[in-house]
């Protein structure tokens, strides 16, 4: 399976968690900032949260790492939460922004 393959994949499991306070899958909405697949099936991921007072601050970036983990060729993910650039929603995907009606 060729990276870009395995990225597809990757999002799709991402696309299952929903932050609960924005009715959009996490991927939509803007959260996950990169994601880079490594030699022996390792993945980095690098997201944020909406604000960094989130309720859900702990459990969310938990669920994200699971859901990526559950994919046959993920090895090991290493997820890091970051601040900088902070969330905006203009970095929500046309698709969460129709969600929300915000178009």
């Amino acid at each position: 399976m060729n990276h870009e393959e395995l990225k597809a994949k990757i999002i799709e499991q991402i696309k299952t968690v929903y932050d609960p306070e924005i009715p959009a899958d996490v991927y939509e909405i803007g959260l996950i900032y990169k994601i880079d697949i490594q030699e022996g099936g390792k993945v980095g991921i690098t997201m944020t949260l909406t604000t960094p007072m989130c309720p859900v601050a702990d459990s969310l970036p938990m669920e994200v790492q699971e859901k990526v983990m559950m994919v046959e060729e993920v090895t090991d993910v290493d997820l890091q939460v970051v601040f900088d650039p902070p969330w905006n929603k203009e970095m929500m995907s046309e698709e969460a922004l129709f969600a929300l009606d915000m178009l």
